[in-house]
């Protein structure tokens, strides 16, 4: 599967609308960087921005430190790729000053509900914290209330996607250990690339995410319900007349990528229900040579030793499916989330060159009537597209970059593991052999001597 960046991409140019080439030319577009106020760590962050999120119930702090990096990496290297990849543009490890932790998850039953919390580590240098670690405990609602937040304040970057909330009931165990710890991976994994965001990071709700023992929830979501609806009634009376090729480009590499995923998946799936399968009839199968070695003294050693390399191929394969789902299969998931995320970015970007459209559509007509210059609305339609185009670019060469490094670790964890279930069974089969031949060697001495 082909998940290099889109062929045929070139450079965000200037958006302009047709009727105005033969007028006057607009005032010179503002720096994209000023525009967009892309924030550094000097002077952004927790201080002077929202005030929504307060405290409202205390949530016992914790101090334990972040877990360590997985061994994986550490195993894996990638030949240094996984340190800095050469077309991440945010890989410089001097930005590195915010560190993120999900681990711990723990079950509470109360007399309403049942719900898991999970541990929330935090180290950093960051002067916008007050102390340089923070502890705390946080369930899924409270992931989701984050990336809320940030979808509504930084409508113009993507935002990383979070595992699927709802399980279909009698299917899959919310509670179950494997279902919490795929959830757990995908919340720190989730948490890690907004803490690493050059922009994301410095948003205040994640701060007050990452050091608050609690968050206003209710009032955040009451504000975020109202701003949405007025967005959408600002978009809703413009249609976009053309794409730029770029982003339709941007757009059919979605697609492709999708289905490709799909497929995938749909396979996947498969061969794990047949993996599954297969483990229930190898296990009974080793059972029928144990229940006979102890039936036939003369064949007890040979089909023990049968019986030995059933259960060893059997262990090998449950390591080889539990890779499976809980290494393929997330991933998957997730970049079809992130599919979905990444269009809805495009869907507003369209929006935004619309409303531009529209706008400078209706001032062309007026000054052309009375001379009337063009409103300054126009113009900042104009920076906003030039914003969304500034950061989508950037946030899609991040993703490219982060999709490169992700699946070159899962690739790279497949062979392994399959190489490892090969070697255990092929190992366990050839030390058979190995003993059958002696004891026959044996046997043939005892008679010769006879």
């Amino acid at each position: 599967m082909s998940v290099g960046a889109p062929r045929g991409l070139q450079p965000v140019t200037e958006t302009t609308h047709p009727l105005s080439a033969a007028q006057e030319t607009l005032s010179p577009v503002p720096d994209v960087t000023a525009s967009c106020h892309i924030p550094n760590s000097s002077n952004s962050g927790g201080g002077g921005g929202d005030k929504e999120a307060v405290l409202t119930n205390g949530t016992p702090i914790e101090t334990s430190s972040p877990a360590s990096a997985s061994s994986l990496l550490n195993r894996l290297q990638l030949d240094d790729d996984l340190e800095a990849d050469p077309l991440d543009l945010y890989a410089s490890t001097e930005t590195r000053d915010l560190f993120v932790t999900v681990d711990d998850p723990k079950k509470h039953v109360s007399t309403m509900e049942t719900y898991i919390t999970y541990r929330v580590s935090t180290k950093t240098t960051r002067i916008e914290f007050d102390l340089p670690e923070y502890s705390l405990r946080r369930r899924y609602q409270d992931f989701d209330w984050l990336r809320m937040k940030l979808e509504d304040s930084q409508p113009t970057h993507l935002i990383p996607p979070l595992p699927e909330k709802f399980v279909m009931k009698g299917v899959v165990d919310r509670f179950s250990e494997e279902f919490v710890e795929t959830r757990m991976k995908a919340l720190d994994k989730f948490l890690k690339r907004v803490a690493d965001h050059p922009v994301l990071s410095f948003n205040p709700h994640l701060n007050a995410f990452l050091t608050s023992k609690d968050l206003n929830k209710r009032q955040g979501l009451a504000l975020l319900t109202k701003v949405g609806e007025s967005v959408k009634q600002a978009a809703g009376g413009y249609k976009l007349r053309a794409r730029p090729a770029e982003y339709s480009a941007m757009g059919e590499y979605l697609d492709t990528f999708n289905q490709k995923l799909g497929t995938m998946d749909r396979i996947a799936q498969r061969i794990l229900k047949e993996q599954t399968e297969y483990l229930v009839e190898l296990r009974e199968y080793g059972s029928v040579y144990s229940g006979w070695a102890g039936s036939e003294d003369a064949l007890q050693s040979p089909l023990e030793g049968v019986a030995g390399c059933v259960s060893t191929c059997c262990a090998a394969m449950e390591d080889l499916s539990e890779g499976m789902s809980q290494e393929l299969l997330p991933v998957l998931r997730e970049y079809v989330l992130y599919i979905e995320s990444m269009k809805n970015v495009l869907k507003k970007r369209d929006q935004s060159q619309a409303e531009y459209e529209g706008r400078l559509e209706a001032a062309v007509i007026r000054r052309q009537e009375d001379k009337t210059p063009v409103p300054v609305e126009v113009e900042k339609c104009q920076d906003r597209v030039e914003c969304f185009n500034a950061d989508l670019k950037a946030d899609w060469e991040r993703w490219q970059s982060n999709k490169r490094q992700d699946f070159r670790q899962l690739l790279t964890s497949m062979a392994d593991k399959n190489i490892n279930y090969y070697e255990k069974c092929q190992s366990a089969w050839e030390s058979l052999v190995s003993q059958l031949q002696d004891d026959q060697a044996e046997n043939t001495n005892e008679t010769n001597c006879d």
